[in-house]
């Protein structure tokens, strides 16, 4: 029965105490301000530490900084944060929207801000044979399987794109069917992605692209041979001995390549399948591939690589007379 001298019910007053001396004081955080959160958790929404976006704010602030805060245009940092969540999630443009209370077109454009930006430090950051000395790149790489004068692992991977309207269209599709872009990459033994091709279609062949690739000219201007004879490949059919023991440290070695694609694929998920014109998908593609190295030089933490799904890439065949000559004195002299 209630008191008509009170004015509030008395058990309605012990409810408010209690959940009173329970309640938990909000803590609202910055919105202008994407890195105030647990360093945990920058890491899992960004694949960077606070120190590495930091790093990458300031690189690419010359680059992508408003002129005016007209409109309450995005600050530095947000687009930033708003790009590398894309290439970390691979998720749809609206949900990365959704979760920075952004419309999609807002996060297109940021997101092409970043890529554009990042494509003009592809000369810095990725660099052939590597940023450390071509001897030290080679004793880095004999250390894995006793393999001599190696500069580089090289293989093609495909990127997952969706299919491109135009006559076009039929050239992204890979021998599985799918339209896919077809990317070259050389790195060196600390997965350091030192070369990178990203924009023929699918339908090409590993070979077409080393042959016309820059790397390729590379080596026929510099050396005053065909790069063919610098391109080591496995006995087809290898005898037991020394044939086989080179075989074996070619494929250690390589591993080095499938390794990286691991760690790239696994840092930014939006490399599984891009749902973009192939034009932009090559950017980001170069744009990922120069925050890879990035990450690396810094140290970041690495992803957990799980089983990669294969390619089904057509190998790199180019056993030419020069190229076998020089595989059978590895063979004769070191195996």
């Amino acid at each position: 029965m209630s008191c008509p001298f009170l004015r509030e019910q008395p058990v309605a007053e012990v409810a408010r105490i209690i959940r009173r001396a329970f309640q938990i004081n909000r803590v609202l955080r910055d919105r202008q301000d994407p890195l105030a959160q647990r360093e945990s958790v920058i890491v899992e929404r960004y694949r960077f530490s606070r120190e590495g976006v930091i790093y990458i704010i300031n690189l690419l602030e010359p680059h992508i900084k408003c002129s005016t805060r007209r409109s309450q245009a995005l600050t530095t940092s947000q687009t930033v944060c708003i790009a590398l969540r894309f290439f970390a999630s691979g998720t749809f443009l609206y949900t990365t929207g959704d979760a920075e209370n952004l419309v999609k077109s807002a996060v297109c454009r940021a997101i092409r801000k970043v890529y554009l930006a990042l494509k003009q430090f592809l000369g810095v950051f990725v660099v052939f044979p590597s940023h450390s000395r071509p001897q030290v790149v080679k004793q880095n790489f004999f250390a894995i399987a006793g393999f001599l004068n190696v500069i580089g692992a090289i293989d093609c991977t495909h990127i997952p794109i969706k299919a491109p309207p135009g006559p076009n269209e039929g050239d992204f599709v890979n021998r599985k069917g799918v339209h896919r872009v077809n990317v070259q990459m050389v790195c060196d033994s600390m997965f350091h992605i030192t070369n990178v091709e990203a924009k023929w279609p699918g339908s090409v062949h590993d070979s077409r692209i080393f042959r016309e690739s820059h790397l390729c000219t590379l080596f026929e201007c510099d050396r005053g041979y065909a790069c063919r004879q610098y391109f080591m490949t496995p006995f087809p059919d290898p005898k037991p001995g020394p044939q086989t023991r080179y075989n074996a440290a070619l494929a250690r070695t390589r591993a080095r390549i499938e390794m990286t694609f691991g760690q790239l694929k696994e840092r930014f998920q939006c490399l599984k399948s891009l749902r973009v014109a192939p034009d932009r998908a090559c950017d980001i593609i170069v744009a990922c591939a120069i925050l890879h190295n990035i990450a690396t030089i810094r140290k970041e933490r690495i992803p957990v690589v799980g089983v990669q799904p294969d390619d089904d890439l057509q190998p790199v065949h180019l056993d030419q007379p020069s190229g076998r000559a020089a595989r059978d004195r590895i063979v004769e002299h070191h195996f």
